[in-house]
């Protein structure tokens, strides 16, 4: 008990020096930072202090003196992301009703008009103001940030209670010297009087970043800490078993399961602490947590006696007195175990009912009393309820092959709809329904309302066997409730969340880690370029594997045909891709009668130029959207089946390109385009994945870089989400002003699969063109499906008027030559 105290007390220390050192920042002092760094960068003349991130560190201090401080830049970064994007922000109007002092901060209410559409909640930073001010060339004189407390009803509004520190600032992160400050003494002279006006505005939430710095902070309290400093634990490289599983679930997993996906899984019943997995694209990396799942939940601990000892043995006792010992002590012998008379009740020994689904509940048997209870994360919404999802819907096996859903608990927001019945926020309003009237009146007398909701939703939680949480929201207040903690923690995407977010979940002191994620697709997203110039974005599971820590890879896929699957194996995993039964003849398609219709192309387009928006740091490219749209006209109108089911993705870098990419279609279709083909960023379509995908690079230009579409594991994702083509359509000669593109383009000229593209491009698409790429007719077998069949009769809808405005577009450019390779199609 006293350790935990004693680490309480070091949370509370720690959090409160979080909160000191942000609040005592100057906003104005921020952006002015923030745009000096800026035109350093852009000199080439920008010098930090900052320290790398390392694969490995000799001590606990070493650890946070390297992640404290980028930590803290990213804060700064987050709040002032608004203000850069010059979004505005319209300021309130508060009056102090209200006002104290503790432990060195300031606390202040005031109500609140919160209109529909805004929300105010718990951690939001605000900045307070004396006066509004429209810009920082007027720079007001009381001014400060203040963190929302709470938020209550207050008659028609709602009142606010902030935190303010109006000690002084400090320098370089150190507490103990504090300076004064003007700014800070006006704010606090005009506060400590009720009824002053005060006018605010709302800047980011800090919930996130201060669980992340809490983690930081108190790595020392982690069990396998040597680990993550060192990226070697006590039994590092060992493979001793530690769990074994019963005779029939051990079957399921080699009958169902691939090689590599079993050794994924049996690394998971070993005594290591860590495991790592990586699971490229197509590879079965969700169907593998799985299995992990359902082995480490219906495991029993393996008795290893690794040392003899020699055993003292006093005079022996008569073979009666012998007797009445052993039936005082074993009365089963003589009847039935006390224990096994105990039915197991809902939501306890891991009995537990379906939640609406037609699995059966799990049958419990003898041999398991103790169920292992997991957590499973994820760094965004959509990652984890992938996995909600499929364990709601499949079930998981129990140790004798027959499958159940176990009790699951999705927490968090913004939880998808179709796992709405698992959700915290639908059990809670079950449980307060099921509640009589006299026990709702007892609770509302004995306390606050929002401390009875806590500990229903602790109790909901306790009885869960799986809590899907996402990293962050791993860190609320909800789980210090709990009376059992987690025994192993599942982390999905693990290569997408920076390390302070990957050890917020662990400081819930489970036994067990599993890292699930692939380094070579996205990495974690990091607002601040200094944070990220110096290693930040840098994920636990790429630290650990780049320092040695042993990776299981598993290196079947079952997605791509492997014209597509070629290129990603040989760049990004060292040509150990392999393809699973079947996947040929499971992704050939109709269209590949084209050669330009897959399975990989190039398109280089000539005349594409890229171009910024007014007001906007994102880039678009006009010629690449036009482009882009005649090629989905055409293959819609040869193959009408690919207009329904949003079996094409349109995939671009940036987020502006994606905005004209829809604004374009609807305006030549005449329907929204999400009702037939799915159009995202790279960001938003990993996990994914489509028969058909068309990769718009947008960068084009005669001298400059590529940005951050050079990084290759936007390409590795953008290429990989198609099963039986995937469409590169760019400026070859910028690409190729990068190592990696250079080599996919290069790639694309070796298979005779790049052609270049100049306007009009409606003569590209040309039944003569056509006929000219047409490659030998598929046989029968070949061809997958219904819906494959061609019908060049059939067009799609407004298809009259699509190809109208294109012989407009043709009479305007004028006559184009058209330059294509006429090599044939490549086979292999």
């Amino acid at each position: 008990m006293a350790v935990v105290e004693k680490e309480k007390l070091q949370e509370e220390s720690v959090i409160r020096r979080f909160y000191q050192i942000i609040l005592s920042w100057d906003y104005f002092a921020l952006l002015k930072e923030s745009k000096k760094l800026k035109n350093k960068e852009k000199k080439g003349t920008a010098v930090s202090t900052l320290v790398k991130v390392k694969q490995r560190y000799k001590d606990v201090d070493d650890y946070i003196a390297t992640y404290e401080p980028l930590v803290f830049e990213e804060a700064k970064s987050q709040i002032i992301k608004e203000k850069e994007e010059e979004e505005v922000t319209e300021w309130k109007l508060g009056v102090v009703k209200s006002w104290s002092e503790a432990d060195d901060f300031h606390f202040i209410e005031f109500p609140c008009e919160i209109n529909e559409g805004e929300s105010i909640s718990q951690n939001d930073l605000l900045l307070l103001s004396k006066e509004k001010f429209l810009d920082d060339k007027r720079l007001p004189t009381v001014y400060a940030f203040a963190l929302v407390e709470h938020v209550r009803k207050f008659f028609e509004t709602r009142l606010l209670r902030v935190r303010l520190y109006l000690a002084g600032e400090f320098s370089n992160f150190n507490t103990d010297n504090v300076q004064s400050c003007p700014r800070l003494f006006n704010m606090r002279s005009h506060i400590c009087e009720t009824e002053r006006q005060l006018y605010f505005m709302k800047l980011c939430s800090l919930s996130t970043i201060a669980r992340e710095y809490l983690a930081v902070r108190t790595i020392s309290c982690l069990p396998y800490k040597d680990l993550i400093l060192n990226a070697v634990g006590e039994n590092f490289g060992t493979e001793a078993e530690g769990w074994k599983i019963p005779i029939p679930l051990k079957e399921y997993v080699e009958s169902t399961f691939n090689q590599y996906q079993r050794e994924a899984i049996t690394a998971g019943l070993s005594s290591k602490a860590f495991v790592l997995i990586q699971g490229p694209p197509g590879t079965g990396k969700t169907q593998t947590i799985l299995g992990i799942l359902s082995t480490i939940l219906h495991a029993t601990p393996t008795r290893m006696h690794s040392k003899t000892y020699e055993l003292r043995q006093g005079p022996q006792l008569p073979i009666e007195e012998k007797q009445r010992h052993w039936a005082l002590a074993s009365p089963w012998l003589n009847g039935i175990n006390p224990r096994d008379s105990l039915m197991p009740k809902d939501g306890n020994d891991g009995f537990f009912p379906t939640t609406g689904n037609e699995l059966k509940p799990e049958a419990i048997t003898s041999n398991r009393k103790y169920r292992v209870r997991v957590l499973v994360c994820a760094p965004s919404n959509s990652a984890l309820d992938e996995i909600v999802l499929r364990v709601f819907n499949g079930g998981i096996h129990d140790e004798n092959d027959h499958v159940y859903c176990p009790k699951i608990v999705r927490i968090g927001l913004k939880a998808h709809h179709s796992i709405k019945a698992v959700s915290l926020d639908e059990l809670m309003k079950q449980k307060r329904s099921s509640a009589n009237k006299s026990s709702t009146n007892k609770q509302s007398n004995n306390g606050p309302a929002g401390s009875n909701d806590d500990s229903l939703r602790a109790a909901i939680l306790d009885e869960a066997t799986i809590v899907f949480s996402t990293l962050s929201f791993s860190g609320s207040h909800v789980f210090s409730k709990l009376n059992r903690s987690f025994d192993v923690v599942i982390i999905d995407e693990a290569a997408q969340a920076v390390e302070p977010a990957t050890l917020v979940p662990l400081a819930n002191q489970c036994k067990k880690v599993f890292l699930v994620g692939d380094p070579a697709q996205l990495p974690a997203t990091v607002i601040s370029d200094v944070a990220k110039n110096h290693g930040y974005g840098t994920s636990l599971f790429e630290r650990l594997k780049q320092a040695g820590y042993p990776v299981k890879m598993l290196k079947t896929q079952y997605r791509m045909h492997p014209e597509i699957r070629s290129f990603p194996s040989r760049e990004f995993y060292e040509d150990s891709l392999e393809d699973g039964d079947e996947v040929k003849s499971r992704t050939i398609r109709a269209w590949h009668d084209y050669r330009c219709f897959g399975p990989f192309c190039f398109f280089d387009i000539h005349e594409g130029k890229e171009a910024r928006p007014p007001g906007s740091g994102s880039w678009i490219n006009v010629e690449e959207v036009d482009f882009v749209l005649f090629l989905y006209q055409k293959l819609i109108s040869l193959y009408p089946t690919l207009k329904s089911g949003n079996q094409v993705a349109i995939i671009s870098p940036y987020s502006q390109q994606v905005k004209l990419f829809q604004k374009r279609f609807e305006e030549t279709f005449g329907m929204s385009a999400e009702k037939v083909v799915d159009i995202c960023t790279v960001d938003g379509c990993q996990g994914r994945e489509k028969d058909i995908a068309i990769f718009s690079c947008v960068r084009a230009s005669k001298d400059k870089g590529i940005g951050f579409v050079e990084d290759i594991r936007r390409m590795n994702v953008g290429i990989t989400r198609a099963k039986s083509a995937v469409l590169v359509v760019g400026s070859a000669s910028t690409l190729r002003r990068s190592e990696q593109w250079n080599k996919l383009v290069e790639s694309a000229e070796k298979r005779n699969c790049l052609f270049k593209v100049s306007q009009p491009y409606s003569s590209f698409f040309s039944d003569e063109s056509l006929t000219s790429m047409q490659t030998k007719v598929a046989e029968p077998s070949q061809v997958t499906g219904p819906d494959d069949m061609v019908d060049n009769d059939v067009q799609p809808d407004n298809a009259a008027a699509f190809d109208a405005q294109a012989q407009t577009e043709d009479n305007d450019d004028g006559e184009g030559d058209i330059d294509m390779n006429d090599a044939g199609f490549d086979d292999d």
